[in-house]
């Protein structure tokens, strides 16, 4: 995958109007420096809409100052959430609306981004010709443990979704990724904007979906070096975060989990116990797929930034990430639903939405 990095500005392009769309929600800790970075960016021609979606903490109050502080702040509050909405993709659909510029960047509220990041990204979106674009975020939070999850949760995501092959228009690859879909205005409402997946939490990904089914371009830079964010900030924020959404993966199919969760322990639990309960050949077929796992896992930590001495971490991982996805399905199926920043989705609205990939005809 080609990086953000080895795209210059290119002063002869034109320099669209970009409409920068971030949705807040209780998130007073986190917003001021990514605002901060994007009031920062070297890109002239933008404006930076803020959505506050019914927060109950200090976060208008701190956009409020914001926007005394910096006028090319706009502030949009929302107060209610209209039936048959996620919350999030409301807002963001809301926010689209308020929007004048060509190109619309929907990204969150405790993304940092380098300088530079969004001249880079309008250089390649423009020259390319693309309708979408994704950057890959890099994680900066601590510890060997969260960050092993971190590469392997995102690591068998891509293996899902393939984004390297996003760009092939004859490739059913898609992607799209919340801390930073670009797309062009005209594709945006071409695909019927945030309305025709008012109720999927999986709203950054199904949004490339969108774009694919429609034939539209898009594509899928490595940003590392330029979109930084505090993914989780312990272990057990990250499962507690994957709990309202992992299910959404499978289709809220218990049989889908099912096979998912096979799949994981197939591929990297397994392996490590043959090492010492089998023999013979298959004792050293079973050392030769824990080195490609290795080999798998250092080249992804790589990609995404994270440091290559989380590698033992990864020996763990797999049972956390199993616990995460038969948790979030238990969780789901006793409540009926998921909650999410204080709402209640019920389970019957989630399952009438599209699913994100289809494992079996």
């Amino acid at each position: 995958m080609k990086s953000l990095g080895a795209v210059q500005p290119d002063d002869s392009l034109e320099t669209p109007l970009v409409s920068i769309i971030v949705p807040a929600c209780n998130e007073e800790t986190t917003l001021e420096p990514a605002l901060r970075s994007l009031l920062q960016q070297d890109y002239s021609n933008l404006e930076i809409i803020i959505i506050d979606d019914r927060s109950t903490d200090g976060t208008y109050a701190l956009l409020t100052a914001l926007g005394l502080e910096f006028p090319e702040i706009r502030v949009e509050q929302i107060t209610e959430l209209p039936s048959g909405w996620l919350g999030k993709n409301h807002a963001l659909y809301w926010g689209a609306m308020q929007a004048r510029g060509q190109i619309l960047l929907f990204t969150d509220a405790d993304i940092v981004m380098e300088p530079s990041t969004l001249s880079r990204a309008v250089a390649y979106f423009v020259g390319e010709g693309l309708d979408h674009l994704s950057l890959i975020f890099r994680n900066v939070a601590q510890g060997g443990l969260l960050n092993a999850m971190v590469v392997d949760a995102l690591g068998g995501l891509f293996l899902l979704l393939k984004p390297w092959n996003v760009r092939n228009s004859d490739s059913r690859a898609f992607i799209g990724v919340g801390a930073f879909n670009m797309i062009s205005r005209d594709a945006y409402w071409k695909l019927g904007g945030h309305a025709t997946l008012k109720m999927h939490p999986i709203d950054d990904i199904m949004l490339g979906k969108k774009v694919k089914e429609q034939g539209l371009s898009q594509d899928c830079l490595l940003g590392g070096d330029f979109v930084q964010v505090r993914w989780y900030e312990t272990v057990a924020e990250m499962v507690r975060g994957l709990m309202k959404n992992i299910f959404a993966l499978y289709s809220y199919r218990v049989a889908y989990a099912a096979v998912g969760i096979l799949g994981i322990v197939v591929m990297t639990i397994v392996p490590f116990w043959g090492l010492f309960l089998a023999q013979g050949t298959a004792r050293i077929f079973f050392g030769l797929t824990m080195l490609c796992r290795f080999g798998v896992f250092l080249c992804n930590a790589g990609g995404m930034k994270v440091r290559r001495t989380s590698l033992p971490w990864s020996l763990i991982t797999p049972y956390f990430i199993v616990y995460i996805v038969m948790q979030a399905v238990w969780t789901t199926l006793v409540n009926q639903g998921i909650d999410w920043r204080g709402t209640h989705y019920s389970l019957k609205d989630l399952k009438k939405q599209e699913p994100l990939l289809t494992f079996f005809p």
